[in-house]
């Protein structure tokens, strides 16, 4: 039996939709390179959702590929209601009603769910509605409506996101409705969660506990939306186990022009951390009508993985576009040229520095040490492979922050771990009986005719007292 790892190291989520649901798609996507599949429970049904998972597992067990299951959960955006036929057109300088009532939207009358909008609102501010594409200025706001002003019109679907940065909405972070998708979510066994608008690491625990109360464990990703949430950084990466840039709402709460910077920053902490980031949001929009990409979407792609993202995210492009599989294969594309040219456009070094700088010293962990020296050894030695036996999913990932040139190959007793690292940058995750046993992780690798004889592979062990990772072997394979 020979095992063909997948074409790219970048790990490639794709949001499941009417446009990708079907079986056969799904076997192209998985194909393609897809790693992660996205479910918003914001769309959709319950029994949609569950029959999608039924799915999703069904393709990836016969196809021998791991695919992790992310749930990603409204939050408290708000969104405005259902409109006529699904669509509308609002035209520049017309007038439009933003009503709290349960009517079907028009060009004229527009509902939004959040029943407390127009006590929040006052005349002149500036309302955003699908990612700031249509922009509102209030003229006069009434009990249960608001009139505006359509600064920047355009096409309207069902159900988009409105935004008003200015004001502070009072809405839970966590809802009791999110509560509800929680427990839906760990009934169907689904392997992480995706956590909308996080303002701090509060929010963060306060799921992870509710979680841990219902007897169940899911890999816990804070979505990075808001400014607060850029603020505390720091601390939202101490807490969570993966952080994924949503540049749709942050683009709107924060000016559009820091966005590249932020971004930056957040996919540089997240390496710091050991925490798996995933860059989302318009990567490939155009792919939604159209089968080929623009010149500026490539870029934006192949820049997000040199800045140090471990997954780049397809959201309408896979869910309701006319090109869901040719996405991925055009992400796949990117990735694997990216990829093959990292040391000559970008050096990994650069994390390497910050270990190595005061404020790195004073950071470093005991279980950092092993991962760095395993980096160094890559740049030394022809190595074919990393082998890390894992527990907790931790030395991978902390290998991973670093982009190695060749596949980390895991080896884990416990599937939920295993599932995690689908998260993770050129991570290839495997499901054993004894993930510590060294003897049978030589002999699977020589199974799957991963290695010939000659190989040179790394080996990180730890001791089973302390269970961490604390050193390294260098091996020929016989």
């Amino acid at each position: 039996m020979r095992l063909s790892l997948p074409y790219t190291k970048t790990k490639i989520v794709c949001t499941i939709g009417p446009a990708s649901r079907k079986e056969q798609i799904l076997k192209e996507l998985v194909r393609s390179g897809m790693s992660i599949a996205r479910l918003n429970l914001t769309h959709g049904s319950h029994e949609e959702h569950k029959e999608n998972v039924k799915r999703i597992r069904e393709v990836s067990s016969n196809m021998g590929r791991v695919v992790a299951i992310l749930a990603d959960l409204p939050g408290p955006k708000i969104r405005i209601g259902k409109l006529k036929k699904g669509q509308v057109t609002l035209k520049k300088g017309s007038v439009v009603y933003l009503t709290t009532e349960d009517v079907l939207g028009t060009e004229v009358t527009i509902p939004v769910e959040y029943k407390g909008l127009p006590e929040c609102i006052s005349k002149d501010s500036l309302i955003y509605i699908n990612d700031g594409f249509i922009q509102l200025q209030v003229q006069d706001v009434a009990k249960d409506q608001i009139k505006c002003k359509v600064l920047i019109g355009g096409e309207l679907l069902s159900y988009k996101g409105l935004n008003v940065p200015e004001v502070e909405i009072p809405v839970k972070v966590i809802s009791d409705k999110d509560l509800k998708l929680i427990d839906f979510a760990l009934e169907e066994g689904i392997d992480a969660i995706g956590i909308s608008f996080v303002e701090g690491a509060k929010d963060i625990i306060e799921v992870k506990e509710y979680i841990k109360s219902r007897g169940k464990s899911a890999f816990v990703i804070a979505k990075i939306e808001r400014g607060v949430a850029v603020d505390n950084i720091d601390e939202i990466l101490e807490v969570t186990d993966g952080v994924m840039v949503a540049r749709g709402d942050l683009g709107v709460e924060e000016p559009i022009e820091k966005m590249p910077e932020i971004q930056k920053r957040i996919i540089h902490k997240a390496n710091i951390f050991s925490r798996p980031v995933i860059t989302a949001t318009q990567m490939l929009e155009s792919m939604t009508y159209n089968v080929r990409p623009t010149r500026a979407e490539v870029t934006d792609v192949a820049n997000a993985i040199l800045d140090g993202t471990d997954a780049i995210m397809l959201s309408e492009e896979t869910a309701i576009g006319k090109y869901p599989v040719e996405s991925v294969e055009m992400m796949s594309k990117i990735a694997v040229n990216v990829e093959s040219k990292r040391s000559s456009l970008r050096h990994s070094s650069n994390l390497l520095e910050c270990w190595r700088s005061e404020v790195g010293q004073k950071k470093i962990a005991i279980e950092d040490v092993i991962p760095i020296e395993v980096f160094e050894a890559l740049n030394a030695l022809p190595v074919k492979f990393v082998l890390t036996p894992t527990r907790s999913g931790s030395t991978p990932r902390r290998i991973s922050r670093f982009k190695p040139k060749c596949w980390v190959l895991s080896f884990s007793g416990d599937e939920k771990v295993r599932n995690s690292l689908a998260f993770s940058y050129g991570v290839y995750p495997f499901l054993t009986e004894d993930g510590g046993n060294h003897e049978k992780i030589i002999n699977l690798v020589k199974s799957l005719n991963l290695v010939n004889k000659g190989d040179e592979v790394i080996l990180t062990e730890g001791s089973r007292k302390t269970g961490g990772t604390n050193s390294l072997k260098i091996l020929i394979i016989d």
